[in-house]
């Protein structure tokens, strides 16, 4: 069986969890990270000597890097209505997964940490502030492309918008002044309609 490594409350972990509720697979999750702590163990390093999540295991195969393994997951179980099986067409969906690594993870790991998870005393507002303004001009990029589809994958949902619909969740329940950007919220709205995402993704910032 899949075995899933990776607290429920990490952005990354959401992502592969959610790709497997789409996926419809049976999976095994342990928590690690965080409180957990798990990943500074020589078990957990020999997985990932990053000390970091998530990690799966499956059939002898071990992976680390969120967007990696849903990537594996999707071809693995031959769902192409989430990951096509022509290159161009793959290249454009991973061209989302990588901007939002590249460009959204930071600026967003600012805002969600000084915002939500680190005690009021111990918030940086400026890095906050500045994750925020960083955050509203990248998001303003999808909201565009969202503008002429309905989804980042194009017609239907695909890889493509699952590490964005992660962060999207905490973007739109923090207690922050948000931009009008109707198209990026004409997607969100239409992502918690699905049961996976429901399941894996919209549980209580922490």
């Amino acid at each position: 069986m899949l075995k899933i490594w990776g607290r429920t409350n990490s952005v990354n972990v959401k992502k592969v969890l959610w790709c497997a509720e789409e996926l419809g697979l049976s999976y095994e999750r342990v928590d690690a990270g965080g409180p957990f702590g798990v990943v500074d163990e020589p078990t957990y390093r020999a997985l990932n000597p990053n000390g970091l999540v998530p990690v799966i295991e499956d059939d002898g195969l071990v992976l680390w890097e969120s967007n990696v393994i849903v990537r594996y997951l999707a071809a693995k179980h031959g769902a192409v209505h989430l990951y096509p099986a022509g290159a161009a067409e793959r290249a454009r969906l991973e061209m989302w997964m990588d901007w939002v690594a590249s460009s959204i993870m930071e600026p967003y790991r600012q805002l969600f940490w000084n915002t939500v998870r680190l005690a009021p005393e111990r918030r940086d507002h400026a890095a906050a502030e500045k994750g925020l303004q960083d955050l509203r001009g990248l998001l303003a990029i999808a909201d565009r492309a969202l503008s002429k589809q309905p989804f980042l994958s194009g017609e239907a949902l695909g890889v493509a918008d699952i590490p964005l619909g992660c962060v999207a969740y905490s973007w739109f329940n923090m207690p922050i002044e948000r931009p009008d950007l109707p198209h990026l919220q004409a997607w969100y709205q239409s992502l918690t309609g699905r049961p996976a995402y429901q399941k894996s993704v919209m549980i209580p910032l922490t």
